[in-house]
């Protein structure tokens, strides 16, 4: 996802192949059964935001663990293909791919900041992009090694769904390129806070 000409055709395109789709549903059976059977919730430190942006601290937070049918009921179709499965929505159709007001964006499934306003640019690419995360706690990252080309990958660290990608295009101060999905965040405006 984030590089044109490297995104698949398709809204929410996955291998076809039947050797593929046997693993992914072994995948998605080893992952259900370990929400439903991990011994108790993890604990994750992670840094706190008002809507306004403003830092709150870094407390210790209870991870976010559901099963598979929890999360279907909770979001919907699109975001439950690219939060749990770590899908792609179209690059330039996203909510969020052309906003620049001023706010925060948050985990659509667990509320966890992610991203701020102040460090969102125009990438061009068709997804929402930003040079650093709200704080580095609150994401986590992984190769993914899917569609033959090895990616890093960006993960909420509070309830693991997957946001995007990130590149090493972006602008200064980082050099970094954060390519997330619109559907994947859920904006609180500035003037939200409180209300």
């Amino acid at each position: 996802m984030g590089q044109p000409g490297n995104h698949p055709q398709n809204s929410f395109s996955r291998c076809g192949s039947g050797l593929v789709g046997l693993a992914w549903s072994r995948q998605k059976k080893q992952s259900r059964t370990l929400a439903e059977n991990r011994p108790g919730p993890m604990r994750v430190s992670l840094a706190e935001f008002t809507d306004s942006g403003e830092k709150k601290g870094v407390i210790m937070m209870e991870k976010v663990i559901k099963t598979e049918e929890e999360w279907m009921q909770m979001l919907t179709p699109q975001q439950f293909e690219v939060t749990r499965r770590k899908g792609t929505e179209p690059p330039f159709t996203g909510t969020y791919d052309k906003l620049y007001e001023e706010g925060i964006y948050r985990c659509v499934c667990c509320g966890n900041a992610l991203f701020s306003s102040k460090t969102k640019f125009k990438s061009g690419t068709g997804w929402p992009s930003f040079w650093e995360p709200i704080a580095k706690e609150n994401v986590r990252i992984e190769t993914d090694m899917s569609y033959g080309m090895a990616r890093t990958e960006i993960l909420c660290k509070k309830c693991d769904a997957h946001l995007g990608h990130v590149f090493e295009d972006g602008p200064d101060p980082t050099g970094l390129r954060y390519c997330i999905n619109s559907v994947a965040l859920n904006f609180a405006k500035k003037e939200d806070a409180g209300s």
